[in-house]
């Protein structure tokens, strides 16, 4: 029998029965699951953590990638439903941060559901013009421009028989995110953290600030040394940073 946590989800280590928060994580443009697979044992043990896993890569390769952001967003929060009577706070990095956006939204208008928390990293809100269009670039042209964001490691995709298969969801998701855009932002009634690394050439700090255009509530904006990916870099200080703020919410937020 499948469980509920298949195939949109991934747990690095034993569900927690009780938990005070749960914690759903999505990945960047390309990326799976396993970008948060160290994050459990920095994060208390009431923290049940969930990473997302999107068709077309990874454990899901042979599924069809997803090129629509409403599509994605109506199949992840169908597959959210099991875990809605616990509180939910998402955190998205890149491409990840829009999906949680337009996710918090869908909770709202399909099940009267409030996240707790949206904690969005690398990316500018989608109501700020995209600086850049580089999914239908060729592939050589698009691996230069994966290069040029950090950290990541992209050697893999060197190797032309590897890149053929990786490069499709790569494609796909950037696409999905390139062309999606909101003309006015739609706002959300809960406190938002930006994540952003100083040295990120894709999202100037002055567009970080213009997620606080998406909420009624407190936004924060916590900046890190490095690149797109500081977060591979910095991920004792993130997630120091966001546990402090999963154990500051009130008690009746929690349960």
């Amino acid at each position: 029998m499948t469980s509920p946590i298949e195939p949109w989800f991934r747990r690095f280590g034993a569900a927690v029965a009780h938990p005070g928060v749960r914690l759903v994580c999505l990945p960047h443009a390309g990326g799976g699951a396993s970008l948060f697979r160290s994050w459990p044992r920095r994060l208390a043990s009431d923290v049940d953590l969930l990473a997302v896993r999107y068709p077309g890569r990874q454990d899901r390769f042979l599924e069809p990638c997803l090129t629509s952001m409403p599509e994605l967003v109506h199949q992840l929060v169908g597959a959210l439903e099991p875990f809605l009577e616990d509180p939910l706070v998402l955190f998205g990095h890149s491409m990840g941060a829009s999906v949680a956006y337009e996710t918090a939204l869908s909770l709202r208008q399909r099940h009267d559901v409030d996240v707790r928390a949206l904690l969005v990293s690398g990316q500018t809100p989608p109501h700020r013009p995209r600086r850049r269009q580089i999914h239908a670039l060729d592939d050589e042209a698009l691996l230069a421009e994966l290069r040029g964001l950090g950290q990541l490691d992209v050697g893999a995709l060197e190797d032309r028989g590897l890149r053929e298969l990786v490069m499709p969801s790569i494609r796909a998701d950037l696409r999905l995110v390139e062309t999606h855009r909101r003309e006015t932002p739609a706002v959300l009634d809960v406190p938002v953290v930006a994540y952003t690394g100083t040295s990120d050439v894709t999202t100037p700090l002055a567009d970080v600030r213009q997620w606080a255009d998406v909420t009624t509530c407190d936004f924060t904006v916590v900046p890190f040394d490095g690149d797109h990916f500081y977060l591979v870099g910095q991920e004792a200080q993130l997630l120091a940073d966001i546990q402090r703020r999963l154990h500051g919410m009130p008690a009746d937020a929690r349960r």
